[in-house]
């Protein structure tokens, strides 16, 4: 009997947790147990015929709101060619309604909530009617089917909702990651906790409630293997990992003294860090750790709305502290379409966020999630979403569906030009030209719509080009400074021999020579692959002071080494 269990990511780094806890639960019972994972970028055709090729008995897929629609086609599709292969589902997608999803999906099984004991129940059970099925009578099968808590299943004309099952004991889990796994190029999940302590009305966390941890020495035992292999980053997948502070500040200073490049990322809510636990992150080594915090409004009465009772002063205050020692990444979450928050009160949030110039700005869009009290409470503010996953708000009374595609393409703007880092001086250039931050990512986004760069890929290069245009068609300038800082940014990230024809470059083989004589009198030595590029303006300063000021000079770009000479040219 060969069970195919399924993962269809959002993204090929991705690596899907719960098909792994699932086998590795089961993994002393006597039966075939494959792990496939694809990404719902994949074609449909090629992943149906890669799960057919396994010749599976049944297919269980790990269903979130990413994946619902490939995963319900796909097991349209696997039904038509084989009618004889069973399906199992499992996931926050299918766990709230799972009488209703059978009756509209091809398939026969559910199973609700956490997923590891319910499934090792229906592998025993399968087993044994693999190996009897000839003196196993439908009464019987039906028997050990409605036995097994926390399953949902097709029998007959009907739809069968078994007892739910009581939240696990944690320490009962199995590590989930295979010895011979390879993990290379791939995001490892880590989980620690279950449950979270808040209850915010948008999150399925909040449904269920209390916070389960694991013995502390078995996860510094189980990232003690994680770190030998060849990974750059551990995720922990706890919903609010700072919310013990034993367990917090324990495991913090295991990680942070640990003999490792990895970085490990956590999702925190950032009021509840305590001094000491801000004064062991700023022990950390620079890249160690990187935070997720939720903001997702820096409005107090919206926050309340969603049941989030925190003041956004609490969480200003301790970012910064975070920040003051540059060596913690902090990524920091902001919600559209709350409730109640019209387009004037987000603008101000992202503005707030903005001012704390974190590492990454996240602008996510409600989702009204199967189960929480948000779609309970839809009506009550006027809150109009997709019937589709991902179920995403379409207006509501405060903010309008033509308001949510705007702030979308803000969203797009920000994620390439200030979370992805590459372009940090020419941005700083056009922020200081608008009255805020929020309004130049806005006349930025719509530049990109009306000029179609929204809809269709564009080049490397034409991200930088499109500022020459921008400049000219918003600020009626065109600066030599703003070309200097563009062929700076460019240079940083790029490759140094060539630059786009729409940047000046200034070339003076005496100074260069000048130059070099210098650096061999200074006894600085270079590799064999640095660069030489003249500029009009001191970058030394901008990156010091962000000032500009008109000055020739040099800058020699040697690996991540930088070398700058504005005194004497």
């Amino acid at each position: 009997m060969k069970i195919l269990l399924t993962a269809l990511n959002s993204k090929y780094i991705h690596s899907n947790l719960a098909i792994r806890y699932l086998r590795a639960y089961t993994e002393k019972l006597d039966y075939n147990c494959t792990i496939r994972e694809f990404t719902i970028n994949d074609i449909l055709e090629r992943v149906l015929e890669e799960i057919m090729g396994e010749n599976p008995d049944i297919v269980a897929f790990s269903c979130y709101i990413w994946n619902i629609e490939y995963v319900k086609s796909l097991a349209v599709l696997i039904k038509l060619v084989n009618p004889k292969i069973k399906i199992l589902y499992g996931g926050p997608e299918v766990s709230y309604d799972s009488r209703e999803f059978l009756k509209s999906t091809a398939g026969d099984y559910v199973i609700i909530g956490e997923g590891e004991e319910t499934y090792s129940e229906f592998v025993k059970f399968l087993i044994e009617y693999f190996q009897n099925s000839k003196e196993m009578t439908n009464e019987s099968v039906f028997s050990n089917l409605r036995n097994i808590k926390g399953l949902c299943f097709r029998w007959q004309d009907g739809i069968i909702l078994n007892e739910p099952r009581k939240l696990m004991d944690r320490d009962k889990i199995a590590f989930p990651y295979d010895l011979e796994e390879d993990f290379r190029h791939k995001i490892i999940y880590y989980e620690s906790s279950r449950g979270c302590p808040f209850n915010c009305k948008y999150c399925l966390s909040s449904t269920i409630k209390g916070v389960r941890f694991l013995n502390v020495e078995r996860v510094k035992k189980e990232l003690e293997f994680l770190i030998t292999k060849n990974i750059s980053l551990i995720k922990f997948v706890d919903r609010t990992f700072n919310c013990n502070h034993e367990f917090t500040v324990e495991l913090w200073k295991f990680i942070i003294d640990l003999d490792t490049d990895i970085t490990f990322h956590f999702e925190i809510s950032a009021d509840v860090l305590t001094s000491d636990e801000i004064e062991l992150l700023q022990k950390a080594p620079k890249g160690r750790i990187q935070l997720e915090v939720g903001v997702q409004t820096t409005n107090d009465e919206i926050l309340s709305n969603i049941d989030r009772y925190v003041k956004f002063k609490e969480i200003e205050e301790k970012v910064k502290k975070v920040e003051k020692y540059h060596n913690v990444r902090q990524h920091l979450d902001l919600i559209a379409g709350l409730p109640g928050e019209d387009f004037k009160s987000f603008k101000k949030s992202f503005n707030d966020v903005y001012s704390l110039r974190p590492d990454e700005i996240q602008l996510g869009f409600l989702k009204l999630l199967k189960g929480s009290s948000m779609r309970e409470e839809a009506k009550n503010w006027g809150m109009v979403y997709s019937p589709y996953a991902p179920y995403e708000i379409l207006r509501t009374d405060s903010i309008s569906y033509r308001e949510l595609v705007i702030l979308k393409r803000v969203e797009k703007v920000v994620d390439k030009y200030y979370n992805s880092g590459k372009f940090i001086h020419i941005v700083d250039y056009f922020v200081a030209r608008f009255e805020t931050a929020f309004d130049f990512y806005y006349e930025l986004g719509m530049f990109f719509y009306k000029n179609g760069y929204l809809s269709r890929n564009i080049s490397s290069v034409e991200y930088y080009r499109v500022f020459i245009e921008f400049e000219k068609q918003f600020l009626n300038e065109k600066s030599i400074e703003l070309n200097e800082i563009i062929k700076y940014d460019y240079l940083k990230f790029n490759k140094k021999r060539w630059l786009p024809d729409f940047l000046v470059r200034y070339k003076n083989k005496n100074e260069e020579k000048l130059l070099k004589q210098k650096i061999k009198d200074k006894g600085t030595v270079l590799s064999k692959n640095y660069h030489i590029e003249k500029f009009s303006i001191n970058i030394e300063k901008l990156l010091r002071d962000s000032r500009i000021e008109k000055k020739d000079g040099y800058v020699i770009f040697d690996g991540k080494r930088e070398l700058y000479f504005f005194d004497h040219f």
